[in-house]
């Protein structure tokens, strides 16, 4: 991922660049920048929280993860250690490089306990992680970043994202500070080989190098019962790699 990492097509935040966006994407870029702050290239973050094993009924159980992300083209590495019982854990590895999004775990590090991809459908879903997750590093969400923008209401917005043949795309839902709080979007399910309504929420935010992001988030499914969460986590740890 790193090799093929190149720069994106501009170095510096510049509020012209945004004037034409739909008014709370405008407002959002105002909050969390500043102007002439330096455009991400590669991200690496630290995480730790919990995730839930099976379905709504099933147990949280703590993890720790270190990801890796570039920006041109859009990419990432997740690699989590999810805590199962004392001394036995499962890896697990999430990343989309190259076009390609896949999915595999292991338990006790050796034993295969699920695998996914690349197909076009976990292609399309992994590119929809990345987008959920660009409020950590927002400059990603730049037209100068390869994102646009449609407008919805005056607090939403549809973003996409596209990487040679795979497209993603989700809505940002905005609060009346301009901060993003929630992300939402059909996605490919691998559990259960199905498209599900998919949400993700953002909260507390601080400034973190220069710029304002969310340290907590929750993922889950939307189902007939209400929102099903599977991953609740925090940023322990964020570094940004500008410039070319």
């Amino acid at each position: 991922m790193r090799r093929s990492a190149g720069p994106v097509t501009a170095e510096l935040y510049d509020p012209d660049d945004v004037t034409d966006l739909p008014a709370p994407v405008r407002r959002y870029f105002e909050t969390v920048l500043q102007t002439g702050h330096p455009l991400a290239r590669e991200v690496r973050l630290s995480q730790e929280g919990d995730f839930r094993l099976g379905d709504a009924d099933g147990s949280w159980r703590p993890f720790t993860a270190s990801q890796v992300y570039s920006v041109s083209p859009p990419g990432y590495v997740w690699d989590a250690r999810i805590e199962l019982f004392p001394f036995a854990s499962a890896r697990v590895l999430d990343a989309y490089v190259d076009g390609e999004g896949l999915l595999r775990a292991n338990l006790l590090g050796a034993i295969p306990v699920a695998s996914a991809g690349p197909d076009a459908r976990m292609n399309e879903a992994e590119l929809q992680r990345y987008l959920s997750e660009t409020p950590w590093f927002p400059t990603a969400l730049l037209p100068a970043a390869g994102v646009t923008w449609k407008g919805i209401d005056d607090r939403t917005a549809r973003a996409s994202v596209d990487d040679g043949d795979v497209t993603a795309t989700a809505t940002f839902h905005f609060d009346d500070d301009g901060l993003i709080t929630r992300l939402t979007a059909d996605r490919y399910r691998q559990e259960d080989d199905t498209v599900a309504p998919w949400v993700g929420r953002y909260g507390a935010y601080e400034e973190r190098r220069g710029t304002l992001i969310p340290t907590e988030a929750e993922v889950g499914w939307i189902t007939d019962d209400g929102e099903a969460p599977y991953w609740r986590g925090s940023i322990t740890d964020i570094e940004y790699r500008t410039g070319g």
